[in-house]
């Protein structure tokens, strides 16, 4: 007889660690399938600083096949899922389409760059959700500065050394605090241009990091603030032309590069399943199943998880969610073959981690209030923890870029074309 098969859909936090946990719980009493857009798993936290050169791209892109022995990699964009007959329809990069059948599924898609109805911002702003995005940022900053170093007109050199990031979330708050250390490095190798390039950080919420610990906030508006960025609480984007956006407080700043980062929403692949949802996200039960269908499992950024310290909420869509649920979805598929119990999800917040670039960063471990070199070293500690592979490769670019001058140079391998910000899967281009 055959074993019985769990598909897995998506290979973020949720997936990957689901799939890594069922080969060790299961391995023996099923077929493991891993459906992904990729054959990677993305370390999403350090594409800050893949797009300031600080890391390869290669080192955040833990391959499936190499970490997941026993786990069998389809690549592929899930398309249709047949929940009565119990089969995932898929199309493959070169646009093949093919069907997985399944007896236990997980579905861990994620989410995609959340969108506003701001005139002009799907046609001149880029988000910062994947590696290919990061990427063309690094070109972008790089190729801007190079273009302000050859032109005499002084308003063009302002607007193309300006930067203009939207969102001061985790992310947000990482790429300006990066990008301006980046850009300095640019511009101090070019003594013929004289402007200061200008980040720009702009939210409607109160305060930076405005879902983190108070505490981390005041560190990281200090730390941006010294290092001269120019932080708009309260302000955001009222609409974006080709040369500059109009902010919501009336000015016009003249830019060539608008970075939206102003969150997530779940993919919009859950949308089409026709399952209950709960603001674009699965409803589930608190133990990751799908009310109707046993067989069915969800997790991550793309299911609504019951929250048990806040009785009536979700969890919120964050790395360690989706990291603890895809353990715990594959506990229970594993309890289903007779492999221990099942369980309900419980979770303890072990704090936060933002590297703000340099010497400096702003933590929180165990509710422990940490800044500069202190934090950066619970940081970057947490981060090569929390990596499935590579390590050893990031702590030596790490290093490298502490002792030696940072190469930056265009690539050129994205195009602008390549990753437009309403694309609900940059990893993987669309084929018609």
């Amino acid at each position: 007889m055959t074993k019985p098969r769990v598909v897995i859909v998506g290979a973020g936090f949720a997936g990957y660690h689901a799939a890594k946990t069922l080969r060790r719980l299961a391995r023996d009493r099923a077929e493991i399938v891993l459906l992904n857009t990729t054959d990677y798993f993305l370390y999403l936290p350090l594409l800050p600083e893949v797009a300031a050169g600080v890391v390869e791209p290669t080192r955040i892109s833990v391959p499936l096949a190499g970490t997941l022995d026993g786990v069998r990699v389809v690549v592929g964009e899930a398309d249709r899922v047949d929940l009565q007959n119990r089969w995932v329809g898929y199309r493959s990069a070169e646009g093949e389409h093919g069907q997985l059948a399944y007896d236990r599924l997980i579905l861990s898609v994620g989410s995609v760059n959340k969108l506003l109805p701001i005139p002009g911002v799907t046609e001149y702003a880029h988000g910062f959700r994947g590696l290919p995005e990061a990427l063309y940022l690094h070109d972008h900053v790089v190729r801007q500065v190079e273009l302000a170093e050859l032109t005499d007109d002084p308003a063009e050199q302002r607007a193309r050394t300006t930067f203009v990031v939207v969102g001061a979330g985790y992310t947000g708050t990482e790429v300006a605090a990066h990008g301006q250390l980046f850009t300095d490095r640019l511009v101090a190798q070019r003594p013929h241009l004289n402007v200061r390039p200008r980040w720009m950080l702009l939210d409607v919420a109160p305060r930076v990091l405005p879902e983190l610990d108070r505490r981390m906030s005041v560190t990281a508006d200090r730390v941006l603030r010294r290092r001269g960025v120019d932080v708009r609480m309260g302000t955001s984007v009222g609409e974006a032309t080709p040369d500059g956006v109009m902010l919501t407080d009336g000015e016009y700043v003249p830019t060539c590069s608008l970075i939206w980062c102003v969150g997530v929403r779940p993919d919009p692949f859950v949308a089409e399943l026709g399952l209950r949802t709960e603001k674009g996200r699965l409803v589930v039960d608190e133990f990751l199943n799908v009310p109707g269908y046993p067989e069915v499992f969800a997790c991550g950024d793309a299911a609504a998880v019951p929250d048990p310290t806040r009785p009536g909420q979700v969890c919120a869509m964050t790395a360690q969610h989706a990291q603890r649920q895809g353990k715990l979805a594959a506990h229970n598929i594993a309890a289903s073959y007779g492999q221990g119990t099942r369980k309900s999800y419980q979770h303890h917040d072990l704090g936060w981690v933002v590297d703000l670039g340099g010497k400096d960063a702003a933590a929180n471990p165990l509710h422990v209030p940490l800044s500069g070199l202190p934090a950066k070293a619970v940081t970057r500690g947490y981060h090569l923890l929390a990596m499935p592979g590579n390590r050893p490769r990031v702590a030596a670019d790490w290093a490298l870029d502490a002792a030696l001058p940072r190469p930056a140079v265009q690539l050129g391998l994205v195009p602008a074309n390549a990753v437009p910000l309403e694309s609900e899967s940059p990893e993987l281009v669309r084929r018609p």
